[in-house]
């Protein structure tokens, strides 16, 4: 049986071997961030409610684990922002009687200004939030947020957060080439992280296509540069490095290069061929990409995925 809820698992360069759970419908979201791999955000919202039914997505997670498979993480991202589910504290509690693998949240952070999220968050194990600039300009440009969303009030929400939490804050910071990427924006930006406190910082680039053509990445030369400023409680986030030969990684990563072979497809071909969910195929094109056995090429507006000669031979 298909699930709907959950994919993977999913080779994550933040997180290793992660099972993704997607609890909110296509591009929900309270932002409409310029580098988004998955396009323009189509219901810009600080709504929450039960996106999803949350007793179908528990019955998909104790299925999924009667087989006993081995991850790294279960992952709560996806689709949309999946802090706008109003049950995500009950879903993460439920979960937790089902495996002691750890639970993490990517979330872009902006709802924890609500007391009642960050109360919910508190179950989970690891959060990942973003934080891009403490310019609001900048934040503006970056993220497009809800209109009843502010940069004061969201990294008041994350130091607020992090008195409360004991779990492990892994704070993720976004970097746009000529944007938020100079000198002066990145020391602001070590001020307000040393007052939020992460236990770790994570430095990461437009790596995807993004929603603006003109959300460029910096090069590995350049995160490393600033990497440093941040310290040693800083990474940069690179590939994902596979330390399990999992039978499963292997057969979608041939999958979607056999559905690439035959013909240029979008990421939405890809999906509906192989039924696999899109954040998933995402992470084993990037991988495809780096080995430069398929390319992107745009057509109409629209993103096409191409087997280069080396992959046609692969």
């Amino acid at each position: 049986m298909a699930n709907k809820y959950i994919y993977g698992p999913v080779p994550s360069r933040r997180l290793g071997l992660s099972l993704g759970v997607d609890i909110i419908p296509y591009k929900n979201c309270s932002y409409d961030c310029i580098y988004c791999q998955l396009g323009r955000t189509t219901n810009k919202t600080i709504m929450r409610k039960e996106y999803a039914p949350a007793e179908e997505i528990l019955r998909e997670t104790k299925r999924y684990f009667k087989n006993i498979k081995s991850v790294d993480y279960i992952t709560f991202s996806g689709s949309g922002e999946p802090t706008l589910h109003s049950k995500i504290g009950y879903l993460i509690k439920e979960i937790k009687k089902i495996t002691k693998i750890p639970i993490t949240v990517l979330t872009n952070g902006s709802l924890l200004s609500m007391p009642e999220v960050r109360h919910e968050l508190a179950e989970a194990d690891i959060v990942l939030p973003t934080l891009c600039s403490v310019n609001q300009d900048f934040f503006q440009k970056i993220h497009r947020p809800h209109r009843e969303i502010s940069l004061e009030s969201t990294i008041r929400a994350f130091i607020d957060f992090r008195k409360m939490y004991t779990g492990k804050i892994w704070l993720e910071i976004m970097l746009v080439k000529g944007i938020n990427d100079s000198k002066s924006q990145i020391m602001k930006l070590i001020t307000a992280v040393e007052e939020i406190n992460p236990d770790k910082i994570q430095l990461n680039t437009v790596i995807r296509p993004p929603s603006e053509r003109y959300a460029l990445a910096l090069s590995a030369k350049e995160l490393e540069e600033i990497r440093k400023l941040f310290g040693q409680n800083c990474e940069t986030v690179t590939s994902f490095k596979e330390k399990k030969d999992i039978a499963s990684i292997i057969d979608n990563r041939k999958k979607i290069l056999d559905v690439i072979r035959r013909r240029p497809v979008s990421l939405n071909d890809i999906s509906n061929i192989t039924g696999l969910h899109e954040n998933e195929i995402l992470k084993y094109l990037d991988h495809l990409r780096k080995e430069k056995k398929v390319e992107l090429n745009e057509h109409h507006g629209i993103n096409y995925y191409e087997a280069t000669s080396e992959g046609q031979n692969d």
